[in-house]
């Protein structure tokens, strides 16, 4: 298979590993020639380092060989996909634009969108909806075993049968949920998160304290702090500030977390969130 993944940071680049350690070939798009070239070290990067761990089949060389990293995505190079996967950051209009460019260059392919909360069914208005559907995707990509399929009413069955399919085959448990804000993952993980940083907030507790609980009292492998750290404070605020919009006060973030993002602590890309790394 032929998939086009479009961005190129830490979930596209994730995403492209997936692929070519799945076997298939990947056209990888990143706008500018120096976040092309930095996603390309990024996927061998990765992909060496799931070799050092025993976690890949095959020499880390011999799959890049399947990548090809473009700046813009055309008829030339998305000729013959039959999977793209948009990995761009949770912007609605820029995903939109990013789908109805990959829907003409791919005429064949089906169109899945990384969203972690966006609508599906809003990403799809003006596409080719039948073909057109959410694909969720968890980070560390290679090493997460889940992915929420999500799919909207103008979604064809024989699609979403077709993902879940190439999912399952990449060693991936898939769930499938209705389009609504937040689906079922990041609805139920950002509500703990942002209640989290109220309690660290209101100083109910450390944030070391907090992630303990979570993680030896309900069985989470990671604290819900540690894991906005991992995720992006920047991203956690997005996806609060659209399911508050959508679903209510709730989800309104903390003023802590506004803070933090205001003060560029993002968390583990910026080496400073809740915890220090």
């Amino acid at each position: 298979m032929i998939a086009v993944v479009i961005g190129g940071g830490t979930m596209g680049a994730g995403v492209a590993h997936l692929l070519l350690a799945g076997g298939h070939e990947v056209v990888l798009v990143e706008a500018g020639a120096d976040r092309a070239a930095a996603a390309r070290r990024a996927v061998e990067a990765s992909l060496a380092k799931a070799s050092e761990r025993g976690r890949l089949d095959g020499a880390p060389h011999e799959l890049s060989r399947r990548l090809t990293v473009v700046e813009r995505l055309d008829t030339q190079v998305g000729r013959g996909a039959a999977l793209v996967v948009e990995a761009v950051p949770e912007d609605l209009e820029l995903k939109r634009r990013v789908l109805g460019e990959a829907a003409s260059a791919c005429p064949d392919a089906v169109l899945a969108s990384n969203t972690s909360s966006l609508s599906i069914s809003a990403l799809a208005e003006g596409l080719p909806g039948e073909r057109v559907l959410g694909m969720h995707f968890f980070n560390p990509v290679p090493v997460q075993q889940l992915v929420e399929l999500v799919h909207h009413a103008g979604v064809a069955a024989d699609v979403v049968a077709r993902v879940r399919g190439w999912a399952e085959e990449l060693g991936k448990t898939v769930i499938e949920v209705r389009d609504a804000p937040g689906f079922a993952t990041s609805r139920l993980g950002v509500a703990v998160g942002m209640e989290a940083i109220r309690m660290l907030e209101e100083g109910v507790a450390s944030a070391e304290d907090i992630d303990t609980g979570m993680r030896l009292g309900y069985g989470w492998p990671m604290g819900p702090l540690r894991l906005t750290d991992l995720v992006g404070l920047d991203v956690r605020l997005a996806i609060a500030s659209h399911l508050a919009a959508e679903l209510g006060p709730r989800f309104e973030p903390p003023t802590l977390l506004r803070e933090k993002v205001a003060a560029g602590h993002l968390g583990r890309k910026t080496g400073q969130g809740f915890f220090t790394w």
